[in-house]
């Protein structure tokens, strides 16, 4: 059993910067939502994901090493959103279904 819920180990892999990025923007993305819409929780996802990144990911030095945590952090991105929904939707412009009772 853990004895720490999130740790420098866990953040170092793929899954705990995926869950860290989905806890930090399931908390926050109302106020993303309320200020920009529904298609900025994208770019504020990614944007989450590729500070995670930068700081616990580090993969290589250099270009090869920014780039390399730019592509990682677009695929934590589509892991923390659902790629489903990344490909189902790609404009974010869900209907949403008033309830008429």
């Amino acid at each position: 059993m853990y004895d720490n819920f999130m740790s420098l180990e866990i953040l170092s892999t793929f899954a705990g910067i995926v869950a860290a990025t989905s806890i930090i923007v399931q908390f926050s993305k109302s106020i993303i939502k309320k200020n920009f819409g529904d298609s900025f929780v994208r770019l504020y996802t990614f944007i989450i994901a590729l500070i995670l990144n930068f700081v616990f990911g580090k993969t290589g030095s250099g270009i090869q090493g920014i780039i390399l945590t730019i592509i990682n952090a677009l695929m934590v991105t589509f892991a923390a959103m659902g790629g489903y929904e990344v490909f189902s939707d790609p404009m974010a412009q869900k209907q949403r279904v008033k309830n008429k009772y």
